[in-house]
């Protein structure tokens, strides 16, 4: 029977990596299988380059007072 044990571990200068666990007993075969995580990926553009960008957003302050004021007018008719 298979048991599973999963572990976060820092690689160590030369590629070493350490794992320790009271779950492992000495002399026990084990396998070992290293998944290595990709760097988070920066992305290519800044997060106020989506401001005002999307359906319904606006991008300057004089936008929003003139959908405003088209609000109110059409509410007086």
């Amino acid at each position: 029977m298979l048991n599973g044990l999963r572990q976060k571990a820092i690689v160590k200068p030369g590629g070493v990596v350490e794992i320790c666990s009271p779950e492992l007993p000495a002399g026990a075969t084990v396998e070992v299988i290293v998944l290595l995580e990709s760097p988070l990926k920066q992305s290519e553009k800044p997060l106020t380059s989506f401001l005002g960008s999307a359906r319904g957003s606006f991008a300057t302050p004089e936008e929003v007072d003139k959908f405003i004021r088209q609000e109110r007018d059409a509410w007086k008719s």
